[in-house]
Order: C-alpha cells, then sequence, then structure tokens
C-alpha cells in the first residue's frame, strides 16, 4: 500500500511531505483518500504541487468527512480549490519574508566545556576571588566608591570609610539593628546599619551572604557605621528596535504524568502558523526565536518516589519524545538551555545537555544547545538565559521575595549583578577557577523558568521574563498552595510583551 500511494503521487507529479503522507495512511480508507486527492488536485485552478499536513488535514476534515469514502472520487473537486485558497490564504501564516532572513544568532557566552575544577581547597579561593574581582571591577566605577581602598587600611584612617569587600555574615542583634561582616583579599571589618536609618535598614534587608558589595561610612570604635550600601546594580538602557518576535518557554517536563501534552501540542502548531486566531497567527508569522530555559523533560531521580509520577520511565526516551515534539517546529531556531530535572550535573554553571543523554534532540537541524546561564544574541539583542535555581535560596532568605513574584528576584539578581550570590544553600554551584554566573554584560532580555509561575517586569529597559510550565499542579506543588500558570507562553512580539495561552 505503501508504494502505491507514493508512485500515484509521483505519477501526478506532486510532492507530499512525511507528516502529510502518514496522516492519509492512517485513514481507513487511504487509497480512495488518495484519489480523490489527486483528482480534485487536477481540476483545481492553482498550480499547486506540493502536499503539507495541513493541506492534507483541512482536505479530510471540510470534505472527506462529509461523504462515504466509497464516493469520494465523484464529488465536485470546486471544493478542494475553495479548502486550498483558504488555508493559503487565511490559515497558513506565510514566513517567506522571515526565511529569506539568514539568522544572525551568536553565543557570547557559554560554560560548556569551559568549566574546570580540581576539587581541591584551593579551588574555593580562586572561585570567590574571581567573583570578587569581576564585581569590584563594576563597583569601583561608582561614584561613591572610586576612592575606594583596602581594608587591612581602616584600622589606620579616622575620616570616612570607603570600601568593597564580600558579605561573609549579616545578622540582627538583640535591638534589631543589623550587623554585617564583609572581607576583601586583605581583611575584614564589622559594619552596623542602625535600624533608626530606615532607608538604610530597608536597602540593607535585601543584602544576602557572598554577595559583593560597596560600604561607606565613618569608623567607630571597632564599628564602621554604614551611611550607604552600594550595589553593583545596572545603569538604564536604551531599548533596541526588535523587528521580529521570540518566544519564551521553559519546564516543559517531558515525561512526567503531569506533562500537558495537547496543550504543547498546540503551542508548536501555533509556532508553525497552523493554530490561533488571526491575530495570533500574525504573531507567529513574526517569530523567528524559540528560547527554552531548562527542564525539557522531568528527568529521572531528582526527588523521591519521582517513579510513581512518570509515564516515561527510561532518561533517553523522555529526551526522544522531547525531539519528536520540538522536531516539528520549522523555520525557527531553538535554543535549549539545561534546568535541574535535564541530564546535566546539577552543580552551576550547568554545560549543555550531553548529547549522549539527548541523541534525537541533537538531530534537530535548527536546534542550538548552551549552558545554565548561557547569554546569546538574537539578532543583535542579547539574551540572558538561566533556569532559576537560586530562586529557592532568594525566597527563603530576603523578606518579601517569593516564587510567585519572580521579577522581583530577577531584578535583584540583576541589582546584584550576580545569578546565584549565595553558596552553599539550596543551589548547587561548582567552585571552579571563575565564576561563570557573575552577570558580566547588560543584557536586553533576561530570561528564567523554575518557579512555574510566569512573570513580567521591565527593569532599567531589561525585558525580565519568566516562562512558567508545560506541567500541571504537581503534588509537592498542592502542598505548598503553589499554583503554575500552565501553557501560558510569553512571547516579545516586536518588542511588546504579549501571553499566549494553550490550555
Amino acid at each position: 500500500m505503501t508504494d502505491d500511494i507514493i508512485l500515484k503521487f509521483t505519477n501526478a507529479d506532486l510532492l507530499i511531505d512525511d507528516s502529510a503522507y502518514k496522516k492519509i495512511v492512517e485513514q481507513e480508507h487511504s487509497n480512495q483518500i488518495v484519489d480523490s486527492l489527486i483528482k480534485d488536485l487536477s481540476g483545481s485552478n492553482d498550480n499547486l504541487i506540493f502536499l503539507t499536513e495541513p493541506i492534507v488535514d483541512q482536505y479530510i476534515q471540510k470534505y472527506l468527512s462529509k461523504y462515504d469514502p466509497q464516493n469520494y472520487a465523484n464529488q465536485d473537486s470546486d471544493i478542494i480549490e475553495e479548502m486550498y485558497n483558504e488555508i493559503n490564504n487565511n490559515n497558513k501564516t506565510p514566513r517567506d519574508k522571515l526565511l529569506d532572513v539568514p539568522f544572525d544568532f551568536h553565543v557570547i557566552q557559554d560554560a560548556t566545556k569551559k568549566s574546570y575544577t580540581n576539587g581541591e581547597i584551593k579551588d574555593f579561593s580562586a572561585y570567590f576571588n574571581n567573583r570578587f574581582q569581576k564585581i569590584k571591577a563594576m563597583l569601583i566605577k561608582k561614584p561613591g566608591l572610586k576612592d575606594s581602598y583596602p581594608m587591612k587600611d581602616v584600622g589606620v584612617r579616622d575620616d570616612v570609610v570607603n570600601v568593597i569587600g564580600m558579605v561573609n555574615d549579616i545578622r540582627n542583634t538583640k535591638n534589631n539593628h543589623k550587623i554585617m561582616e564583609i572581607e576583601d583579599e586583605t581583611g575584614s571589618i564589622t559594619v552596623l546599619i542602625h535600624n533608626e536609618n530606615h532607608s538604610l535598614f530597608e536597602l540593607a534587608e535585601s543584602v544576602v551572604k557572598d554577595e559583593v558589595i560597596g560600604v561607606i561610612g565613618s569608623k567607630k570604635g571597632t564599628l564602621v557605621i554604614a551611611s550607604d550600601i552600594i550595589h553593583p546594580s545596572v545603569p538604564r538602557i536604551d531599548e533596541k528596535k526588535m523587528d521580529f518576535s521570540a518566544v519564551f518557554i521553559s519546564d516543559i517536563h517531558i515525561g512526567s504524568s503531569t506533562f500537558l501534552e495537547d496543550a504543547f501540542k498546540r503551542f508548536v502548531k501555533w509556532i508553525n502558523g497552523d493554530f490561533g486566531d488571526e491575530e495570533q497567527r500574525k504573531i507567529a508569522n513574526d517569530v523567528r526565536y524559540l528560547v527554552v530555559a531548562g527542564d525539557v523533560v522531568d528527568g529521572i531521580g531528582v526527588y523521591p518516589h519521582q517513579e510513581e509520577e512518570l509515564t516515561i520511565k527510561n532518561i533517553y526516551e523522555q529526551y526522544e519524545e522531547a525531539a519528536r515534539l520540538l522536531g516539528d517546529i520549522n523555520d525557527i531556531k531553538i535554543i535549549i538551555a539545561p534546568g535541574n530535572h535535564d541530564a546535566s550535573r546539577l552543580a552551576e554553571p550547568q554545560p549543555a545537555i550531553p548529547e549522549n543523554y539527548a541523541a534525537d534532540l541533537y538531530k534537530i537541524k535548527n536546534a542550538e544547545f548552551v549552558s545554565n546561564p548561557s547569554l546569546v544574541s538574537l539578532d543583535g539583542l542579547k539574551t540572558l538565559i538561566y533556569h532559576g535555581r537560586s530562586f529557592d535560596d532568594l525566597a527563603m532568605t530576603v523578606n518579601g521575595l517569593s516564587h510567585q513574584n519572580s521579577d522581583l528576584i530577577m531584578r535583584e539578581l540583576i541589582e546584584k549583578r550576580h545569578l546565584a550570590p549565595i553558596y552553599g544553600e539550596r543551589t548547587p554551584l561548582a567552585s571552579e577557577f571563575e565564576d561563570h554566573l557573575v552577570i558580566d554584560e547588560i543584557p536586553d532580555i533576561f530570561h528564567t523558568g523554575h518557579v512555574h509561575i510566569n512573570a513580567y517586569k521591565k527593569h532599567k529597559g531589561i525585558h525580565m521574563i519568566n516562562s512558567g510550565t508545560f506541567q500541571s499542579q504537581t503534588e509537592f506543588q498542592k502542598i505548598y498552595n503553589i499554583m503554575p500558570t500552565c501553557a501560558e507562553v510569553p512571547v516579545l512580539n516586536k518588542g511588546a510583551f504579549k501571553i499566549l495561552k494553550f490550555t
């Protein structure tokens, strides 16, 4: 039967793609459908020579489903011409203008194969010193810190204290003042933040261990009384013109029993221009990039008794299924970073998903694989991709921060110029010669995931996007009353933020 169908299309000078062919052979009366389709196309006034799945699918739904299969070949060919015109004029999104423009994509920063450690104690010193020097170089450019000096000199000065240091400890006194221990490569000092200095005390509430800050104050005995705390922060940037659209997703969790497969398939159909209303299809027409910020699959053994919540219990098969679903996306560059559920090491920075676990995924020609975190350029827009594991630590440490408001956490990370400033908590960090989680370059877009809740905010010209999930509420989330935003996809549509729902 297979050879007969292919031969019929060949003799009729018609080309058919694999998905359209599969759609036909799945039908009970496939040979009759082929005969009718060829006859109707030969009577059409349109010069159709290539059959795609949407054309075949529309034909079956709008024409063949109305009649008994035995009578298909006797129907009026005007119906197929009407159907074909509708597809090409209304439903099928033209991508010619996008396909004519080559992708201007390149990786700016990626830790894959650049992440090294010997696992020795001295590596910790190298790691923290690298972090300190990188962020110190940013702080020393601040107006109040240009004349900062080493901490070893604090004891011999009676004037204003002006230092840059890493926070070793921070705690409240019995009178509810704050005490910070900060250090540099030359020594350490104790800083007091008085609770009557309300604005400074509020600022100090967001300071966490292991971040690098500037402190201005005055010496009083063995203490430095702070008058200002300075974060490395970012300057306001000019928003770049965006004449295309980019889509941001994460936390797909393929293989989980709570993976929303139907919603994800609708999303894939939309991004290919085959689903949605006129406005949604118009947005799809402008999409050039799809950025995936980790947790492509649900993984194996990530948490106790996970196997009870899996429909695919083999990591290789999970990635095979991911390749099947993502492989249907056409004409769009897909950038994939790992998350804590993926088959990459847990310690950050995580190298790109290894090819030996995801061989089929690597066969997708329009896919690029990067580390977590990474910085890429999408037609000139610097896009910082970070899965967001450190959100857990910030949400537990800083008053006012929570998983429900991840945009506030993202703002803190941008201002601290570090993606995971707290060392030794829930976020595993590799003690390497270089700290790859310092935010060296200011991004135009900051894309995260992990918390399964959509968020968007523009901070000093930076688009901060958390992309929700394609996984319904898990048992763990039910315990903590976490309500995920499922199958709600963020899009930067020529610079304007939009949410498209596929539930």
